[in-house]
Order: C-alpha cells, then sequence, then structure tokens
C-alpha cells in the first residue's frame, strides 16, 4: 500500500508540473524520487544509502546547531566525508527518537543514549544532552558467513597452524574470550570460530542487540535460538526496573529449558561478564569478546567488570570465578596502514593467544601461558609452550601437533621471549 501511495504521488506532481508548463522529471529523477520517499516513510531517510553501501564499515554523524557531519570509514580503512543526513542537530534528533519509538527504545532527555539494531543488522549507538554534541556511530557488519579458512588466507588474519588451534578448542569445547580494542574484528572472529561448531549442535546467542546473526546462517548453523535484550519504558518499579524490561540474566535463566549445547554470548563491557560466567559455569564451548588493551589485561578487565555487580563481589572471588571458567583468551591488533599510492588499508590480525589456567599465586590467583606469541611483525605463532595434558586433548579432536611443533621451531625468539 506504501508504495501505491507513493507511485500515485509521484505520478500526481509529475502531471501537475507539465501542466503548469515547467520541465518534467526524467525517469531517473522519478526513480530517486521514489526511492527517497520510501526511505523516509519505511526505512532510514538519508541515512539508507549509506547503510546499503557494502564498501562502507563505520558511519559517524555528528550535529551540533544547524551543521551535520558525516564521516564514512570504508573497510580497507580510509576515511572520506558523506552528505549531511539531517539538516539541523534538532532534526537529527528526531529522527533518532522516531528509530528508537520502532524497537521500543526510547531516546529522550530523560534516556539520552541509544543503543538499536537497524534493518539489515547494522548496529546503532548514539548520544545526546549529556555529550557536547549528539554523535552516532553505525556499525556495519560486512562479513556475516565467515570461515575459518577465510581469516586465514583472505583475511591473513592468522597463520593457518593458529586457525587449527582454535578451530580444535570450539570442538573440544573450551570456552574462549576474543579481545581487543574497538574495531578490530572481535566479532567478525566469533563468527569465524562458531563456523567451528557442527551443524547438528543446538546454540543459544544472548546479545544486547543482535549483531552475530548466528540465527540467520540457517545452511551452516540447524537450531539456533537467538535471544536480545528489551529496555523498559516507563517508571521505574520497586524492584528498580523499568516496565517491560528483558535482560540477558532472564535470558540465560530461561534458556536452561532449551536443551543447548552452546552458549555464546555476545559483548561484556560491565556486569553482565556475571552471565557469560554462568554460560561458561553451564556448558561446554562458550564464546564471548570484550573490549582490552593487551592479552594478558583481559583477565583483568573482566575482573574490574565482576566488581561493578556490586561489593558483595570480591577480586578474589572474580578471580577465582574467571579463572576456572575461561579457557583460551584471543587477542586481536588493528593498524591503518599507507599504500605506496596515497591509500590506506586497515589490517587486523590475531596478536596473542594464551591459555588461562587458576593459580595458588596469592598475587594474582591465575596463571596465563602464551600458546602463540607475537613476532617482530607483531603476528602471533606458535611458541611451543602447549603442555602435554592440552596437547593431547586436542589431538584426539584433530589438531596438528607436529605443525605447530614445526612452527615454534621456526620461531626460536619467540618462543624463548
Amino acid at each position: 500500500m506504501g508504495l501505491d501511495v507513493i507511485e500515485d504521488l509521484i505520478k500526481s506532481e509529475a502531471e501537475t508540473l507539465v501542466s503548469t508548463g515547467r520541465p518534467p522529471w526524467t525517469k531517473d529523477h522519478e526513480k530517486a524520487l521514489k526511492s527517497a520517499l520510501h526511505a523516509a516513510l519505511f526505512g532510514l531517510g538519508r541515512l539508507q544509502p549509506l547503510v546499503e553501501r557494502e564498501d562502507v564499515e563505520n558511519i559517524i554523524v555528528i550535529a551540533r546547531g544547524p551543521l551535520c557531519s558525516v564521516w564514512l570509514e570504508l573497510v580497507d580503512g580510509t576515511l572520506v566525508e558523506a552528505a549531511p543526513i539531517a539538516d539541523s542537530e534538532d532534526e537529527l534528533r528526531e529522527f533518532l527518537s522516531d528509530l528508537g519509538a520502532r524497537q521500543n527504545r526510547p531516546f529522550t532527555e530523560a534516556r539520552p543514549h541509544l543503543d538499536l539494531r537497524l534493518p539489515g543488522g547494522a548496529r546503532l549507538a548514539a548520544g545526546s544532552w549529556v555529550m557536547a554534541y549528539t554523535s552516532v556511530v553505525i556499525r556495519r557488519h560486512s562479513m556475516r558467513e565467515v570461515s575459518m579458512d577465510e581469516m586465514v588466507y583472505d583475511r591473513k588474519a592468522c597463520s593457518a597452524v593458529l586457525a587449527d588451534f582454535v578451530a580444535t578448542c570450539v570442538r573440544a569445547g573450551k570456552s574462549i574470550v576474543v579481545s581487543g580494542v574497538q574495531g578490530s574484528g572481535k566479532t567478525t572472529w566469533v563468527r569465524a570460530l562458531c563456523s567451528c561448531i557442527p551443524p547438528w549442535e543446538m546454540i543459544g546467542t544472548f546479545e544486547t542487540e543482535f549483531e552475530l546473526h548466528l540465527h540467520e546462517l540457517v545452511d551452516r548453523h540447524k537450531i539456533v535460538h537467538a535471544w536480545e535484550h528489551r529496555p523498559g519504558s516507563g517508571e521505574v518499579g520497586i524492584d528498580g526496573r523499568q516496565a517491560g524490561e528483558f535482560s540477558l540474566e532472564e535470558a540465560i535463566h530461561h534458556s536452561f529449558r532449551f536443551n543447548l549445547a552452546r552458549q555464546i554470548v555476545g559483548e561484556v563491557r560491565g556486569p553482565e561478564v556475571w552471565n557469560m560466567l554462568k554460560a561458561m559455569e553451564s556448558g561446554p564451548g562458550s564464546i564471548s569478546t570484550t573490549h582490552a588493551r593487551s592479552a594478558e589485561h583481559t583477565i583483568e578487565k573482566l575482573v574490574s567488570c565482576a566488581m561493578e555487580k556490586g561489593p558483595q563481589v570480591t577480586r578474589e572471588l572474580a578471580i577465582s570465578k574467571l579463572a576456572a571458567a575461561i579457557d583460551i583468551v584471543m587477542y586481536l591488533r588493528s593498524e591503518v596502514v599507507a599504500n605506496p599510492d596515497g591509500t590506506f588499508r586497515k589490517q587486523r590480525w590475531v596478536e596473542e593467544v594464551l591459555v588461562v589456567q587458576p593459580s595458588i599465586d596469592a598475587a594474582r590467583g591465575y596463571a596465563t601461558t602464551p600458546i602463540f606469541a607475537p613476532n617482530q611483525l607483531g603476528q602471533a605463532v606458535a611458541t611451543g609452550k602447549l603442555d602435554n595434558f592440552l596437547a593431547q586433548e586436542l589431538a584426539r579432536h584433530g589438531f596438528d601437533l607436529e605443525a605447530y611443533k614445526a612452527e615454534s621451531q621456526a620461531n626460536p625468539g619467540v618462543a624463548t621471549s
């Protein structure tokens, strides 16, 4: 019906132009008008063509008064300026409020931040009133169906030996945390790791906004139950929650009736680390992501997140829980490098892989062993420090121990560092 209304409106306006002696619209102009009207009424308005661009990874919008600046970070790391998507800051706020209302996620002066999933799967984060200007960042997920071979041979993100190691860890049911700075490719790596899960295993995903989209890859993952956090609205009740709120903690509790083989918790930024821990303690092979500045710092970051739950969570409790639950930490690095022709490209790769174990060390309470460490180029290579017990366990699941030993012997400086 909406398309018919747009068609009739364009036709009527075109006839009015001709009847009043003005030049008629060209076919291309009519097509562009129809597309713009459809985007305004049913899509993302002036933002729509940017979200549809396959070469765009991030869209950054900053609006201040009558000005609206738009920047596009392309897949290769290039940053280019684009046309405004609003004529003023007030118009952008109104547009964002409308987007939030469609998903029952208010964006008002009382709720000055907005996180939601756009049609097509892009993730939007916006803030206003408590920021100097209204700011928006949209992350497009261009690679949803990614394999381990693509990470090795197409994206050059790691060696074949490392890919074999982490893929075997997934098959062996090891719990993995993928960490790195913003934009280092954590979500893409989780998809790649999940591609190693046997297709008959039933998977549950738990996310603030859907980003993994495993439930859409029906040819790869036969049964996926996907939960998404839903914020509440209205007044806060006596339990401290708004009406209609559905938390990830409730989702995980609910999921125990779904006969899941794997529980994948998306991003850990704060107290939701306890949701990750519950998933890791409840079954094998959970995978999560978090932001951290180094591989070693990842556990400390998660300890800090756990302690945000409240004073009842001591550092000792957080460490003991995390050290017992996490088996592997993968740390990712990203860098924008210049090409000889003056253009830029973004490189992402695995810098380090740690095995995590509980420890009687009073100072730390956990121990980490670098199974893969960075060489002189910063790329993770085998260290030869894989202990025999884990090595034999992974070998039973198909890990090529000889290839691991050969890579470590080819990098003796890394192995002894």
